[in-house]
């Protein structure tokens, strides 16, 4: 499993598929996460903004990465 460090209290998930390099810019994680394709601890998650904490898991394309 990939493992992402983020340096405040919390990162945006969108935000957090660029910093892993799942998706290119930010206009592409709006529309993957739009459509539905990323999790969130096993839950499908929809908005960007949705704040990701440490310990959290994300999945895309089947990657899964955690925030530490």
């Amino acid at each position: 499993m990939e493992e992402i460090r983020i340096r405040d209290s919390f990162i945006k998930l969108g935000q957090a598929l660029k910093l892993a390099g799942l998706v290119d810019s930010g206009v592409d994680a709006k529309y993957v996460i739009q459509d539905g394709k990323v999790r969130v601890n096993g839950e499908t998650e929809y908005q960007r903004g949705k704040k990701l904490y440490p310990g959290d898991i994300f999945s895309y394309q089947g990657q899964d990465v955690k925030v530490s």
